[in-house]
């Protein structure tokens, strides 16, 4: 075998996907690796069944690993970190990395949003949080996207992101970042790349509150 298919075996499907506030049923997961979740499981909800239910859910895929990390709606775990174990199914990163099929992957719920679950309004205590990534992450997962990058719904100059996250991506230049909270248009990208990072915004609801996208499929190299 020639060292350039070695090197093009060393690579793993991800299926990407966000924002399914408790309409996950719908959703058609395509096969992958490794399944990445990065949040607004619920919808506003402090309501445990529905948890449950996204567990099984999350049970039933056939992806050797799953990755969640909640985001705003997500109430029901901030109020109570133990109920991290209701996720039986996945691994759950609330600002924390692991290493993973030959990947460090960090996530982070934090958003900028006063008043949602996870929010810290406070640019300095964001910087101080985000200091804390580690360096030689390969996949970045956040709820929330950063300053101009797919953080604007389609037609609006509005930018949701966060500029202090902005900043740490452009520091670590992790090869994937992962984020949802924006509910883009069907008509919007959902793809960029920078010269050092891949950015996709994985949410599935759309500006309507339904299901309107697929997940996003993709493959990245490991070490």
């Amino acid at each position: 075998m020639t060292a350039r298919r070695q090197k093009a075996n060393r690579s793993l499907q991800l299926v990407l996907l966000s924002d399914t506030h408790e309409q996950h049923a719908e959703v058609e997961v395509p096969p992958g690796d490794i399944l990445i979740h990065a949040g607004d499981m619920s919808m506003m909800s402090r309501n445990l069944r529905s948890i449950i239910d996204f567990n099984n859910w999350l049970g039933e895929l056939p992806h050797r690993c799953r990755i969640v990390v909640p985001g705003n709606h997500d109430y029901w775990l901030e109020s109570d970190p133990s109920r991290r174990s209701l996720l039986s199914n996945a691994t759950v990163l609330i600002d924390e990395a692991i290493d993973i099929e030959g990947l460090r992957v960090c996530g982070s719920p934090v958003t900028p949003l006063y008043g949602g679950a996870f929010g810290r309004s406070s640019s300095e205590d964001r910087s101080r949080l985000y200091s804390q990534i580690p360096d030689g992450t390969d996949i970045l997962i956040t709820h929330g996207p950063p300053y101009g990058i797919l953080d604007a719904s389609y037609g609006s100059d509005y930018h949701q992101g966060d500029p202090v996250l902005l900043e740490a991506v452009v520091r670590l230049r992790p090869k994937l970042h992962v984020f949802g909270h924006v509910h883009l248009d069907r008509r919007s990208p959902r793809i960029v790349e920078s010269e050092h990072t891949t950015f996709v915004n994985a949410a599935l609801l759309g500006p309507e509150g339904a299901i309107d996208k697929p997940p996003i499929v993709m493959k990245i190299g490991h070490r």
